[in-house]
């Protein structure tokens, strides 16, 4: 785990609101000079504390679309299980996000697609690929109530910043 001090939970913090700062926008903000500041970003970047930079797209002006949630149990429950269940999600663009869960589920999916039938075709293929899912249940999004929002810092550090 990466030690952070105020300075790099609030350059995290700007980043999570605004990944297209400048790095002199990101200095002026954090109160650093521009030297200190990106030497402090690059050290966060190499310790992997910044996954990635990218954009959040409003769906409705891409055109119809649905997103669904799905809560999938497999047929078993070694590895080679999970392996071929992984690997067939990996190869579905629609299939956005995928999470293992422990508890009553075994992953929990986030699928987006055009329009329900679309969504029943993606479902359809899993099955018919054979690829371990027994059950699964659909939750359609019918709106969104908040979405993109930054991790709580304050809270996963423990009051620090």
């Amino acid at each position: 785990m990466t030690r952070l001090d105020p300075r790099d939970i609030e350059i995290l913090r700007v980043l999570a609101q605004d990944g297209r700062i400048t790095k002199a926008a990101l200095a002026e903000r954090v109160g650093l000079s521009p030297t200190p500041c990106w030497e402090r970003l690059r050290k966060l970047e190499r310790a992997g504390l910044i996954a990635g930079y990218g954009a959040r797209f409003n769906l409705r002006k891409l055109g119809p679309s649905v997103t669904v949630f799905v809560a999938a149990e497999l047929e078993g429950h070694t590895a080679a299980h999970f392996q071929t269940f992984e690997r067939a999600v990996a190869l579905h663009d629609e299939i956005t996000a995928c999470w293992s869960l422990g508890g009553g589920f075994d992953y929990l999916m986030q699928v987006v697609t055009p329009d329900i039938d679309s969504y029943q075709r993606l479902i359809d293929s899993l099955l018919e690929a054979r690829v371990g899912l027994a059950r699964y249940y659909t939750y359609i999004v019918t709106k969104t109530v908040k979405d993109g929002a930054p991790p709580p810092f304050d809270v996963l550090l423990g009051g620090e910043g």
